[in-house]
């Protein structure tokens, strides 16, 4: 019997642009759809968890070609689940489309 149990302590998510207008963007909030989620009501769950920016680079520091860039979700953004998220430093472009780890904490339940 395998005592190590496989699950996952996180949502899956995709990193759909920067909130934006007709003619500017503002590149300080990451656009965010979570897996599962399509309603403003269900976003409420998410509010304040870390997300996470997972990617690979060529270089290694301590040993590990992986980095991330990790963020907060601050609020909800229109009414189809999607979520406004702050990286402390900003996602790259070529990060669009790319999926992110919404982490399961901090919990405020």
């Amino acid at each position: 019997m395998n005592l190590y149990l496989t699950c996952r302590l996180y949502s899956k998510g995709r990193f759909l642009g920067y909130q934006r207008g007709k003619r500017m963007q503002d590149v300080n909030n990451a656009l965010v759809k979570i897996e599962g989620v399509n309603t403003k009501k269900d976003t409420e769950f998410y509010m304040g968890k870390r997300v996470a920016y997972i990617y690979r680079a060529k270089r290694e520091i301590n040993g590990t070609k992986i980095r991330a860039i990790w963020g907060r979700v601050t609020r909800p953004h229109g009414n189809t689940g999607t979520v406004r998220a702050k990286f402390r430093t900003n996602l790259p472009p070529r990060a669009m489309g790319a999926s992110l780890r919404i982490m399961l904490y901090p919990s405020r339940v």
